[in-house]
């Protein structure tokens, strides 16, 4: 983990409330795919960070991207940032993907701002394994992101809700097919609570390994306080920490109360 002031060299908006931040830096060439970082606001009246999933690094050029929402005054802040600014970010954090894997059939299931850490995990797995991947959203503009992902080779599933563009419906319709054609090794999942619980149910049900990288509320980001903690059968796990990718099957409980939960930031 490290702390760096990197200079912005890209912040625009793709498409409704979501944003692509490219950074450059000089000590993230080691991150890796499912971590996160915790970016400072430029208003210092939002003295938390925010937590932001690493969305890719290009490790010729040490540019880090991050895909983010606004969500709340945090990441409205975050918005406002221009080219040539700089920001302070501290990362990597937590617990990425299992990217150790050779010729391996690799379902990857990501769903709205969950499509976030794809583009990496992808860049990181495709050379040594056959990848399969679903991508879902409420429209259109919830899945203009992967204008930016290389998916070259890569077997691809589009779903939306409205059916403005690829297939109408969730992305459990092809998921199941593809899983009733193929046998797959490892199945990785990021998006809404509810795909997310679905996604390893049917893994579950196919005795597919699944890895899921839950979102949580964080103020501190490396396990100082207790309000990403989450009910595992392992006990109590914190997502900053012990996450944010789990092992599906231990999961008990996504949303426990906490005594400390007003303790995080709203992004």
């Amino acid at each position: 983990m490290f702390l760096e002031e990197c200079q912005i060299i890209e912040n625009r908006l793709i498409a409704g409330k979501n944003y692509l931040m490219k950074l450059k830096t000089k000590k993230g060439s080691f991150s890796k795919a499912g971590q996160f970082f915790m970016l400072a606001c430029k208003n210092e009246i939002y003295f938390l960070r925010r937590p932001i999933s690493l969305h890719f690094i290009d490790k010729k050029t040490n540019e880090l991207e991050f895909y983010y929402e606004i969500k709340g005054e945090g990441t409205k802040d975050l918005a406002s940032l221009k080219v040539g600014e700089t920001i302070n970010i501290q990362g990597p954090l937590g617990n990425g993907f299992d990217t150790n894997l050779k010729n391996k059939e690799i379902l990857i299931v990501g769903g709205g701002m969950g499509l976030a850490p794809f583009k990496y995990l992808i860049d990181e797995l495709k050379e040594n394994n056959k990848i399969t991947f679903i991508a879902g959203g409420r429209n259109k503009e919830a899945i203009e992101i992967l204008s930016n992902f290389n998916l070259d080779e890569i077997e691809t599933f589009i779903t939306t809700d409205d059916g403005s563009l690829g297939t109408k419906g969730s992305v459990l319709l092809p998921m199941n097919e593809v899983m009733k054609k193929k046998k797959f090794d490892t199945i990785f999942t990021c998006g809404p609570e509810k795909m997310m619980l679905c996604v390893a149910e049917v893994a579950k049900t196919f005795n597919t390994k699944c890895e899921i990288s839950l979102e949580a509320r964080m103020a501190c980001g490396v396990k100082a306080c207790v309000g990403c903690s989450i009910k595992t059968t392992l006990g109590m796990k914190k997502v900053c920490y012990d996450g944010p990718v789990f092992n599906s099957e231990i999961i008990l409980d996504l949303n426990p109360e906490t005594k400390n939960s007003n303790t995080c930031c709203k992004n």
